[in-house]
């Protein structure tokens, strides 16, 4: 079993920068694929940024070159850091591991880009 918990939310204004982070508790994390997750009020929720647990990194469209994944598999964290941010950033955030038949999530921290 692998709980994930996510911090680093907040409203930050256009143009600003956060970084969330997702710590993991057990044991099987290092052989995690990890993902980063968002939900917008009334929208699916969709892919931002994944990493394999050798570090291969993938990134919506919507985010690349703002935005970079990162992990470390020694601490048992990952990090996103969301530079440049704009109001179509605004959702609550998920980290995900998975692996096999294996699906984990975190519990959500909200990011709002407002004025």
């Amino acid at each position: 079993q692998v709980q994930l918990v996510e911090s680093g939310g907040g409203l930050v204004q256009p143009g600003g920068s956060l970084t969330l982070s997702c710590a993991a508790a057990g044991s099987i994390f290092s052989t995690l694929h990890m993902g980063w997750y968002r939900q917008a009020p009334g929208k699916q929720r969709d892919l931002v940024a994944d990493i394999t647990s050798g570090g291969i990194t993938n990134y919506a469209d919507s985010v690349k070159g703002r935005f970079t994944i990162s992990r470390d598999n020694a601490k048992n964290a990952m990090w996103l850091q969301m530079n440049s941010l704009k109001p179509e950033d605004t959702a609550v955030y998920y980290c995900r591991g998975t692996r096999f038949r294996y699906d984990y999530w975190g519990q959500g921290t909200q990011v709002t880009v407002s004025s």
